[in-house]
């Protein structure tokens, strides 16, 4: 069976750095971060009190204000960054087959801020005050149903769940449902939008973030001796995908091609990587078999990378034996060094930057990058982006329940 190419025509995101695709470049690139203390909420007594935060932006030139209240910031930012991506894809929701066209979001924990709110109002006003929005606003597969609404399309659609995987499997079954030939159209991407005090407690808890309160934009630091855990980030990505056949006939600009993809699982521990990194080897080598790619044929890779000492040494040593010797001649980057960790949609974002990466033949830094570390001794790209041809790019996003998720990406070509 002759499977469909698939490529990508249009993307979106917005985040701490940057409320568009091309700034967020700009400032991924530069190594420009954006971590400020939390004054939303009370972080007083807490180990953390700093993240990546959306700042500055409204959300209702994208979504009207009852829209917002009734859904709140998850659905908001999911509608925000799909219309992004279609504007930029030049795609009118009418010019494509409602029964092809389908939406996939991604989300580690979803509606999360909403859920608590109407909890808040339980308890202080009775079950009788909680809003009949209040179902619709926690659930995941909410915000992939009403961008089905906003667009009339009848095709595939869910939410999706990979905790901190989220992202690329997003983006890596949106691919198959088209390569199966389901779709010609899947929008699909990834949206967390989750500071609340409740949940910085929760990470807290769990020992996974980074505790640098004198110096928060120096905190992400992926790779270096120094790291102390990851800086929590909010922030959505979205991207159009699409048939080869379809965007070519309506004269579609494309960014770059999905080449492969693969899912698996550690089946070994509900926080931390496998020891041997098993799960990542074996989710890398099915990648690369499924895009009928050898490992020298990668340019560059854009890692999971988020700055705790198990995540980066697993896959430190995950890259080496999945390229063996190659390993040390692939430049080696995270970008969460900027952005920060976006849990659920950082797959999404991070594949993005693959294809700019691919546009522009430029790969970002990883920045903060000061003292090495001997159990991680790969070309991480320092501190300084670095221009170099690039035909072929992998991305991976792993997650707490032993969750791996690979995507592969090369330069479209006729």
């Amino acid at each position: 069976m002759k499977y469909p190419r698939v490529v990508v025509t249009g993307v979106g995101a917005i985040t701490s750095v940057g409320h568009d695709v091309e700034t967020i470049w700009q400032n991924v690139v530069a190594g420009r971060p954006n971590v400020t203390p939390i004054t939303r909420f009370d972080v007083s007594g807490m180990r953390t009190r700093f993240a990546a935060q959306i700042q500055d932006f409204d959300i209702t030139q994208y979504v009207d204000k009852r829209t917002y209240k009734r859904l709140g910031d998850y659905v908001a930012y999911a509608l925000a960054v799909a219309e992004q991506a279609r504007q930029d894809a030049d795609l009118a929701p009418d010019a494509v087959n409602p029964r092809r066209a389908g939406v996939i979001v991604a989300s580690a924990i979803g509606g999360i801020q909403a859920t608590l709110a109407h909890y808040d109002t339980l308890l202080a006003e009775g079950a009788r005050r909680v809003s009949p929005f209040a179902v619709p606003s926690m659930l995941i597969d909410t915000a992939p149903g009403q961008i089905a609404i906003e667009y009339g399309w009848r095709g595939v659609n869910m939410g999706l769940v990979g905790a901190c995987a989220s992202g690329n499997y997003g983006v890596g079954e949106a691919y198959e449902i088209i390569r199966r030939g389901d779709a010609d159209v899947m929008l699909a991407g990834g949206v967390e939008m989750e500071l609340h005090r409740f949940t910085m407690a929760a990470f807290e808890r769990a020992r996974a973030m980074s505790a640098r309160n004198d110096a928060p934009n120096e905190a992400s630091r992926p790779f270096d001796a120094d790291r102390d855990g990851f800086v929590i980030a909010e922030g959505a990505a979205m991207l159009v995908l699409e048939r080869l056949e379809h965007a070519v006939q309506r004269g579609a600009r494309i960014y770059g091609e999905i080449l492969g993809y693969s899912a698996t699982a550690d089946a070994y521990h509900l926080t931390a990587p496998h020891s041997e990194g098993l799960g990542a080897v074996e989710c890398m080598q099915q990648a690369l078999q499924k895009a009928g790619l050898q490992p020298a044929q990668v340019d560059y890779i854009n890692a999971h990378g988020t700055s705790t000492s198990l995540n980066d040494a697993g896959e430190t040593y995950a890259i080496k034996q999945v390229f063996g010797e190659h390993a040390y001649r692939i430049p080696v980057s995270s970008t969460k060094s900027v952005t920060g960790h976006l849990l659920g949609a950082a797959g999404a974002l991070e594949s993005i930057f693959c294809l700019l990466t691919l546009r522009d033949h430029i790969i970002p830094p990883t920045i903060n990058y000061t003292t090495p570390d001997p159990a991680c001794d790969l070309d991480y790209v320092p501190n300084q982006a670095r221009q170099q041809d690039l035909n072929i790019v992998m991305t991976n996003a792993f997650g707490f329940g032993g969750h791996n998720s690979t995507l592969i990406i090369g330069g479209y070509s006729a």
